[in-house]
Order: structure tokens, then C-alpha cells, then sequence
């Protein structure tokens, strides 16, 4: 049992190989021919790196979400929606203002004990 287990597992072994070493013809293959059209037209050939977005930048994407951030976020439907029943603007739907405009709190005295 020990030694069809061992040629199984040989045999599975090399079809990946072999699987790995046509992976790598038809990739050969497919540059070669990109190669050969590129000598054919007398256009230079880009490489595949350049022809997929250029060069990666990591900076980009903390670029992205630091400009998202200062630019002022939209209201939502349920904001609009709100803010119309409310009867208030439906440009900015939650506005906080002075602390001095709080009318429906009263001041109670302390009570010392």
C-alpha cells in the first residue's frame, strides 16, 4: 500500500510539473510573438508591466483618502428627507451651533449636602 501511495504521489508530482513547464512555453510563446510583430511593425515593444498601468505607487492611495477626507461629505437621502420634515436647510441638515442657542434646558441650582 505504502509503494502505490508513493507513485501516485509521483505521478502527481509530475503532471504539475509538467503542467508548470507548459505554463512557461505559452508564456515564452506569447512574448516571442508580441517580439515578433513588434521587429515586423517597427513599433517598440512596451513591457507588460508598462502596458498593465506603469509603475505602482503606494502613495496614490493614501493621496485618495486623504483628499476624500477634507473634501465635505455629502447628505445623504435620509439626511434630505429629515432636514425637509424638520422644515431645516437641506444643504447641511445637522448644524451645530453656539452653546448659547440651547433653549429647551433649564439651569437648576446646586444643591449642597
Amino acid at each position: 500500500m505504502n509503494f502505490i501511495l508513493r507513485v501516485i504521489l509521483l505521478l502527481l508530482g509530475l503532471v504539475f510539473a509538467a503542467s508548470l513547464a507548459v505554463a512557461a512555453l505559452l508564456l515564452a510563446a506569447v512574448w516571442g510573438v508580441r517580439y515578433a510583430w513588434g521587429r515586423i511593425t517597427g513599433k517598440p515593444v512596451t513591457p507588460w508591466t508598462a502596458s498593465m498601468g506603469g509603475r505602482f505607487n503606494p502613495r496614490s492611495g493614501f493621496d485618495r483618502f486623504r483628499h476624500a477626507a477634507q473634501q465635505p461629505a455629502e447628505p445623504t437621502a435620509a439626511d434630505v428627507v429629515s432636514a425637509r420634515a424638520r422644515g431645516e436647510s437641506v444643504r447641511s441638515p445637522v448644524v451645530l451651533g453656539p452653546a448659547d442657542d440651547v433653549t429647551d434646558v433649564r439651569a437648576r441650582p446646586v444643591r449642597g449636602d
